[in-house]
């Protein structure tokens, strides 16, 4: 276990850094030893002009985990879009479903394509374990909601983004929730045809071979178990 003398002193270095690099390596430092003191540093970090740096913050804070969700959603940048897409790109990561709302409203409504591509990513990594089993089927069909709206966003990397959280989200209910799968299918059918930017349909195409690969192990586990 890493001290908190040692993280503080890493959290220095952060905060003394001169240039660009010396910056970079100190927030991987910090993000390394994956200790929740370092969690306010880096945040702080989201805001800074330096993509590298952002990037190594990011992957620190979706290390941390679940305790990085509450400082996360307190510290939003409702100004600087710059930090609040590194923002989504953390909780998207964590998959905490604390973030559902905000990913959902994200998704949807902000004006940045990045932010929207996170949410849309993150509704799909949404960790059902940790939803309360009353709640589960109306925050499924949200999050389901949600991504066959952005599947009709203007901006085709979105919509690819929309079919990675669709897909991710039908992989994570196929044992679960068959209704919701087949309406995801049935989403990914229409998309194969309609979508104008080859790169989407072939994200789907891959999509539907994984979907029906999963399917046809669930299937086969069924019989071996009988």
């Amino acid at each position: 276990m890493v001290s908190t003398e040692k993280v503080k002193g890493l959290i220095q270095e952060v905060e003394g850094a001169d240039s660009s690099d010396k910056l970079l390596d100190a927030v991987k430092a910090l993000a390394a030893v994956r200790h929740e003191a370092a969690i306010p540093t880096l945040i702080d970090v989201l805001r800074y002009n330096n993509p590298g740096a952002a990037v190594a913050a990011v992957d620190g804070l979706i290390d941390i985990g679940q305790a990085a969700v509450t400082p996360l959603l307190d510290n939003l940048d409702g100004y600087n879009y710059g930090a609040r897409a590194w923002a989504t790109r953390a909780l998207a990561g964590i998959g905490d479903p604390r973030a559902l709302g905000l990913l959902v409203e994200a998704a949807i409504t902000d004006f940045s394509l990045s932010v929207r591509r996170a949410a849309a990513r993150g509704l799909g990594n949404i960790i059902w374990s940790k939803v309360p089993d009353e709640e589960i089927e109306s925050k499924q069909k949200q999050v389901l909601d949600t991504l066959l709206q952005v599947a009709q966003d203007p901006e085709w990397v979105v919509r690819y983004a929309a079919v990675v959280g669709l897909q991710n989200l039908a992989l994570s209910v196929v044992s679960s929730n068959s209704g919701l799968v087949q309406q995801i299918i049935g989403q990914f059918s229409e998309m194969s045809i309609n979508d104008p930017e080859i790169a989407v349909r072939a994200r789907v195409k891959m999509a539907l071979e994984g979907i029906g690969n999963r399917g046809r192990e669930k299937e086969e586990k069924l019989m071996t178990n009988n």
